[in-house]
């Protein structure tokens, strides 16, 4: 099998991406592994964070919304450097942070489309649409490139990227904007991991 450059190194951004997310997590990590606290308690803990940012937000409490949405977007970085800490990782474990991951996004979008259908704004949930569906597209790229044993972790705009940005603009009220961000960079991505696994499957 002949390997691109892209399997022996990580694009600069994902190596980036990997520094900041270790800064930031181990000296919570190592907290934490002392104290009793599983991976998967930190998983539920973030999901019901982001399911209490997605009724801040369609009822428009825009700021708290955008405050709690980083806070529960923060524990998908905490709990899979737990479970690497403590040696508890598991295939279960995997499954589950992912499938919730992708069920706190779409309460969100629907959230942010239920706000806009009251308002009858018809740009707002066309917006909310088109970014549930190429986020989802982005994730499912990438876990159909697992099945095959292609890694595909490249991309402009993962899931940390579209928190950051959303709630960026949930906090200044500049939600539609966040959201032709997060649709455009999206689509993006989606072409870029399509491209990623063609290279790689051409290569083998």
């Amino acid at each position: 099998m002949v390997e691109t450059s892209t399997q022996h190194n990580s694009p600069r951004l994902e190596k980036f991406r990997k520094k900041i997310a270790s800064l930031i997590s181990e000296p919570i990590v190592n907290a934490l592994s002392k104290s009793g606290v599983t991976p998967d308690m930190l998983t539920w803990f973030g999901f019901i964070l982001m399911l209490v940012a997605a009724g801040l937000v369609a009822w428009n409490y825009w700021i708290a919304g955008g405050l709690v949405l980083i806070l529960g977007g923060s524990f998908d970085m905490l709990d899979g450097a737990l479970a690497r800490k403590i040696g508890s990782t598991s295939k279960f474990g995997a499954v589950l942070d992912s499938t919730l991951d992708r069920a706190s996004e779409g309460i969100l979008l629907i959230a942010l489309a239920f706000h806009f259908s009251r308002e009858e704004s018809v740009a707002g949930v066309t917006l909310a649409a088109v970014v549930m569906l190429f986020s989802f597209l982005v994730s499912y790229i990438r876990s159909k490139a697992e099945c095959i044993n292609i890694e595909c972790r490249e991309g402009l705009f993962t899931r940390t990227e579209r928190v950051i940005v959303l709630a960026v603009g949930l906090v200044f009220n500049q939600i539609i904007i966040a959201l032709a961000i997060v649709a455009f960079f999206s689509v993006i991505t989606v072409i870029q991991r399509l491209v990623l696994v063609w290279q790689k499957t051409r290569a083998g």
